[in-house]
């Protein structure tokens, strides 16, 4: 299954922000937060100081969001559409073709991140694809792992715990080498 261009985005990015709490936490400031909206091409206004702690008060809910079973996310995502009263529309800026906003482009930040999140979500339950997102792979990591892969090979959340991986796999080859 391809999820669509912007069905994508919203998922990794709803991921990544959830990850963000992890230790150690990194979407502590303003320009963290800037730099998520900028690296993930969000439309409206950029965030401000005040968005900064709303957006940090979501990614418990994502993260439960991500980690619950088919049936169990259906009324989460259902809530977060009815709480921000979304309304799919049609949309097409910047270099972005036609794609589906539900709700206003002014609206907070942390809003705007849920119900995106929400409407990828609505993709994934209706494909039957929640076996796309998993736990992260390293015995002592919590992320969330999102693997849009054709061939389903992601197993970690990030490149550090990716890179992490490698270093403990090499030692362990040299170990058995001596």
């Amino acid at each position: 299954m391809r999820f669509t261009d912007d069905t994508a985005m919203a998922l990794e990015s709803g991921v990544r922000l959830s990850n963000t709490e992890l230790e150690p936490d990194t979407m502590t400031t303003l320009d963290q937060l800037v730099s998520f909206f900028r690296e993930y091409g969000y439309s409206g206004p950029e965030p401000t100081q005040r968005d900064l702690a709303q957006v940090r008060a979501i990614r418990t809910p994502l993260r439960e969001l991500f980690t619950a079973t088919r049936d169990e996310a259906v009324p989460l995502v259902n809530r977060i559409l009815e709480e921000a009263q979304a309304v799919p529309r049609l949309v097409r800026h910047d270099e972005t073709d036609w794609h589906i906003h539900a709700v206003a482009d002014d609206s907070p930040f942390a809003e705007r991140v849920m119900v995106e999140t929400a409407m990828g979500m609505v993709d994934v339950i209706r494909e039957d694809e929640m076996s796309r997102l998993d736990r992260c792979a390293m015995d002592d990591c919590d992320g969330v792992v999102i693997d849009l892969s054709r061939n389903r090979s992601r197993k970690y959340c990030s490149v550090t715990c990716t890179n992490r991986a490698a270093q403990a796999a090499f030692r362990a080859r040299q170990a058995s080498e001596d």
